[in-house]
């Protein structure tokens, strides 16, 4: 190419054509998100007196706490005040967290709303994502050396952030989702293979997701790996279903998978009477768990996905209670948890909070009549005139270019001088 070839635009074909609508629509969804992360935090005010927040808006410090050192997590209030002018990396938000700033891992910066802190916040978990990494790549976001485009989707149990392409399947399409959980946590709580079977979004049965299945509990590889490869994928799609019917037919029970089982006589009288045992008593205590582990057992080395008030499916016994526990997940059964129900409370303080704020009515307070009702009218004029004025431009799906708006003032502008020269003044 020629050194000069470079040096003329076509706007016309090289620029991205942009609809109004899609601007309006897309600074609503930029509005809603800030108020949904935000709103439920406290600008003026840190969040350290509070204790462990359930959940907030969380930001980490380079400046202060960069990588090699100790990770340290700040509230909003703190990033605003306390951080002002330093490079941040916003974590989104994080479950029973304290903040952090000021204390010992922040060598001589004090907190300028609490300038004595205890020295750490012991029950605080961090992550890479507080040194600005994330996902199992460990890149930070946005990548200047990933070219790939991807959407990043956080954990609801490790909260770490992931690339939509290294969760092990596909994302589900056309199917709402409200929360993921990772490979690495699905493996430590294996037991939610036995809800994914029947609750999941995308169901852990499902032969066209990706990679073989497990038995959970007894080690038993599934027969039928899956492969993308055109004739042999049928192939062994096909033969997985004949292996599953028959399987089924011969035992009387659901079979939503390709396994190899275990032969009834292969099995030692310990181990049948472990099984017996198991399958009694969940049927006398009732539990969930068990009575989904004795149906499908599969587990997969990949994330899932799943609905809306899917924790409302998990067991309340005793026992997974105790399990819960041990896991340190007992969260899950907090329906005030969810990111959901933080980012709805974020919406609703934010409309409550604009109600009682609202600039133009602060201004009126402080003006006299005639100040009022000039600004009124003011206000009204610009506001009917400009929304017409840009109405007709979405409704054709054209382009707003800086010429349209300047003459968009240039027009308002002069309406005002006439409405101004045309009043006539008498004195009483």
């Amino acid at each position: 190419m020629a050194a000069n070839e470079g040096t003329h635009k076509r706007p016309l074909e090289e620029d991205p054509i942009v609809s109004l609508a899609d601007v309006l629509e897309e600074n609503e969804e930029l509005e809603n998100e800030a108020c949904a992360v935000l709103g439920g935090s406290d600008s003026d005010k840190c969040s350290y007196s509070n204790g462990y927040v359930k959940r907030q808006a969380l930001y980490a410090c380079n400046t202060c706490t960069p990588k090699g050192g100790q990770p340290a997590g700040i509230c909003l209030a703190c990033s605003y005040k306390c951080h002002e002018g330093h490079e941040l990396f916003e974590l989104y938000t994080k479950r029973n967290f304290r903040c952090d700033c000021g204390n010992s891992k922040f060598n001589d910066l004090q907190c300028k709303f609490f300038s004595e802190k205890e020295k750490t916040n012991y029950d605080n978990k961090y992550n890479d994502n507080f040194f600005g990494l994330y996902c199992t790549c460990k890149r930070p976001y946005p990548d200047p050396e990933d070219e790939t485009p991807d959407e990043m989707i956080q954990c609801v149990v490790c909260e770490d952030w992931f690339h939509g392409r290294h969760l092990g399947t596909v994302l589900p399409e056309n199917v709402e989702y409200q929360e993921m959980v990772c490979p690495s946590c699905m493996k430590r709580c294996s037991f939610l293979w036995a809800y994914a079977t029947h609750v999941a979004v995308t169901k852990a049965a499902d032969a066209g997701n990706c990679g073989s299945l497990t038995k959970v509990e007894d080690g038993i590889v599934d027969v039928c790996a899956i492969q993308e490869n055109g004739d042999s994928h049928n192939q062994k799609t096909m033969a997985c279903a004949m292996k599953c019917e028959e399987t089924g037919a011969k035992h009387n029970e659901p079979s939503t998978s390709c396994k190899a089982e275990k032969k009834p006589e292969a099995a030692s009288g310990d181990e049948a009477s472990c099984s017996v045992k198991e399958e009694a008593a969940a049927e006398n205590t009732g539990c969930k768990l068990q009575q989904l582990k004795k149906r499908d057992r599969v587990q997969r080395d990949s994330a899932t996905y799943w609905p809306h008030n899917w924790r409302n499916k998990l067991c309340t016994c005793q026992s997974c209670m105790n399990l819960y526990k041990e896991l340190e997940i007992s969260f899950l059964l907090d329906e005030f948890d969810t990111v959901l129900a933080y980012e709805n409370k974020g919406k609703n303080d934010e409309e409550t909070h604009g109600e009682r704020c609202d600039p133009l009515m602060t201004a009126l307070s402080n003006m006299n009549r005639i100040q009022q009702v000039e600004l009124i009218y003011e206000y009204n004029d610009l506001k009917s005139e400009l929304k017409d004025y840009l109405k007709r431009f979405a409704d054709e799906g054209k382009v707003v270019t800086s010429e349209d708006i300047q003459r968009f003032f240039e027009e308002l502008q002069s309406k005002k001088r006439r409405r101004v020269d045309g009043m006539q003044y008498f004195c009483s």
